[in-house]
């Protein structure tokens, strides 16, 4: 298993501490959102000159944006390029998001992905697209275009198997054309900790802080039982995300222990790779207690919950949260 960062800074390139994170903890990618970059450029002074400057310049609010970080990104796409590189593109990815404002309009996000796609122009950089109705069209576009591509917002079942058919289909759609297929990289983001916080007030005790962890292990399981791609194209990963835990009461570092397979991605906060360094236990925990996950779902089946259902839920609010994020984010750059 690979671990990402989840976070990243102009500091965190500066100060080398990404530098030594990587020598040092095996961290082997970084993801960014809006909410990170909102706080980055709100606390990070390595920003503030910078963001001064811009503000003199005659260009909108988002090329701003982009114009203060997008040099970053660039900076880490370099700092991984070796071990992407090592890694035969398997690893060593950065990730940069579209505007959470075009999470329903597949054209406008196709295009702003191949944008950031050429301005970045890194091997090894991966565009975040949200796993909406209108992402799933630009999914399969972009895939089909040669991007990487890191899908968002995952939090139930059905929107994993609509990513990785959208994926599936991109990739198909090259293949037919005759393109290469074999250094594209794409990760399917599961969202983790947030629906335990929305579901186990709804639960008796004994089967609260256990459904993230189930519908992650019945992902892994139909994951690895999935049917070739054509040519030497390579299966979409799983990327569990929101592993920091929300609850006082569980383990701080139960949702990086309980996920790790071969094959997956965890990307976590700062916070948390620094309790899992510290006190953490690693051993492959994702194909483990089959009969314990498959009686967590019956057992939300029997109580009439649909994950489906919950996981549209919780995409409104995350799209919700990223787009007031990045308001908020571009509010600082005016």
């Amino acid at each position: 298993q690979q671990i990402w960062l989840d976070n990243l800074s102009r500091q965190l390139l500066e100060s080398g501490e990404l530098a030594c994170w990587i020598a040092d903890d095996a961290i082997a990618g970084v993801t960014s959102n809006p909410a990170i970059f909102y706080n980055a450029i709100r606390t990070d002074a390595a920003y503030q000159a910078a963001t001064a400057a811009l503000k003199n310049t005659a260009v909108d609010a988002e090329k701003r944006f982009e114009t203060l970080v997008l040099p970053d990104v660039r900076k880490a796409c370099d700092l991984f390029l070796e071990h992407y590189e090592q890694n035969a593109g398997a690893a060593g990815l950065v990730s940069f998001e579209v505007s959470p404002t075009l999470a329903d309009d597949a054209a406008g996000t196709l295009t702003a992905a191949r944008r950031l796609w050429a301005e970045i122009d890194r091997p090894n950089a991966m565009i975040k697209i949200p796993a909406t109705q209108a992402g799933l069209t630009a999914i399969a576009d972009a895939i089909a275009d040669g991007i990487n591509v890191n899908v968002t917002l995952i939090f139930s079942p059905g929107q994993l198997a609509d990513v990785q058919a959208a994926y599936r289909t991109g990739i198909e759609r090259r293949f037919a054309a005759g393109l290469p297929v074999d250094r594209i990289i794409s990760v399917a983001s599961v969202f983790i900790s947030r629906l335990d916080s929305l579901l186990d007030p709804k639960l008796p005790a004994e089967l609260q802080g256990k459904t993230a962890i189930a519908m992650a292990r019945q992902a892994y399981t139909d994951w690895q039982l999935a049917p070739a791609l054509p040519g030497n194209a390579r299966q979409q990963m799983l990327l569990w995300a929101s592993t920091s835990s929300k609850n006082a009461n569980y383990r701080d570092v139960i949702y990086v222990e309980q996920l790790i397979g071969a094959g997956t991605v965890n990307t976590v906060p700062d916070a948390t790779l620094a309790a899992f360094r510290d006190h953490g236990e690693a051993a492959a925990t994702l194909g483990s207690d089959a009969a314990g996950t498959a009686h967590q779902l019956a057992a939300l089946t029997a109580l009439g919950i649909d994950l489906d259902a919950v996981g549209a839920e919780l995409q409104a609010a995350g799209l919700k949260q990223f787009d007031e994020a990045f308001t908020k984010l571009l509010d600082l750059v005016r």
